[in-house]
């Protein structure tokens, strides 16, 4: 019997995570409510707060959530059958909730806002996994590691906000060739 009820509040916290994700880069943190998240989970509004404390505990669930996706994207090994980094920057470009974090930093540059700090956890993990797949000989010289990755963050986020605010300017494909005349082979 505890068994079950375990599995089924994991089920509802992770339909809430998923549902709140979704609607936070379809609609924004602030824009999103309670009722929305509830309604696309299927779950009671009341279990919000019950398993986060209140929409900022959510929101950070949300964050680790991702946190946990990049890292375990970048802790994978590039062995036969897998693809490279640089495939690997055009389909996390390419992913849904990717949006996610396009959204979130529209509210995470105000000096006031609860997004603030776990957009910048966001962001220290996505450098974390980037710099995970970046072999030491492929950092170009008179740069750091750290620099290097923080360039390449950059990047990608940039190529995905132009993409998800004009998708018929940005041609993907073109990028990706782009991206591999201008990397070190490395990286490609």
């Amino acid at each position: 019997m505890a068994t079950r009820r375990i599995q089924r509040t994991e089920e509802s916290r992770r339909l809430l995570v998923t549902a709140a994700a979704e609607l936070f880069a379809e609609k924004g943190y602030r824009q999103t409510s309670f009722i929305d998240i509830a309604d696309k989970a299927g779950i009671s509004r009341g279990s919000i707060p019950w398993h986060f404390g209140n929409k900022l505990g959510l929101l950070e669930a949300v964050i680790d959530d991702q946190i946990q996706v990049v890292l375990a994207a970048s802790a994978s090994p590039a062995g036969e059958g897998s693809s490279g980094p640089l495939e690997q920057v055009m389909s996390f470009i390419r992913l849904p909730v990717t949006r996610l974090f396009i959204t979130l930093l529209a509210e995470a540059v105000e000096v006031d806002s609860p997004v603030r700090e776990h957009y910048a956890r966001l962001h220290a993990a996505l450098r974390e996994g980037a710099q995970a797949r970046i072999p030491a000989k492929a950092v170009p010289a008179g740069t750091t590691p750290e620099a290097f990755t923080v360039v390449l963050v950059g990047a990608i986020l940039g190529v995905h906000a132009q993409w998800r605010v004009a998708p018929e300017a940005v041609d993907l494909d073109a990028v990706h060739a782009t991206l591999r005349a201008l990397l070190p082979a490395g990286l490609k």
